[in-house]
């Protein structure tokens, strides 16, 4: 699917969108606006932007959507997990 959106160029140029990756920059906001959303997963983000998980990882890290969860919560899931595929 293609998308068009027009912007000021004084607006494009403030969110550095009148460059050679203009088009990179706005992919990434919107894979990562989708993703703060909750419209996304870490995985589509990954897709969308043609990123490893680590990549991602860095990335969500980097705009502020880091994991959000505690050592604890981390580590209660990892043990549901680690049973769930025990079985």
């Amino acid at each position: 699917m293609i998308v068009t959106v027009e912007l000021p160029d004084t607006i494009a140029r403030q969110m550095h969108l009148d460059g050679p990756e203009a088009q990179r920059r706005a992919l990434v906001t919107l894979a990562v606006e989708g993703y703060r959303a909750g419209e996304l997963s870490r995985g589509q983000v990954s897709e969308l932007l043609n990123l490893s998980v680590w990549e991602t990882e860095a990335l969500l890290k980097e705009r502020g959507c880091g994991l959000g969860m505690t050592v604890e919560e981390f580590e209660k899931d990892s043990e549901r997990l680690r049973a769930y595929l025990a079985q």
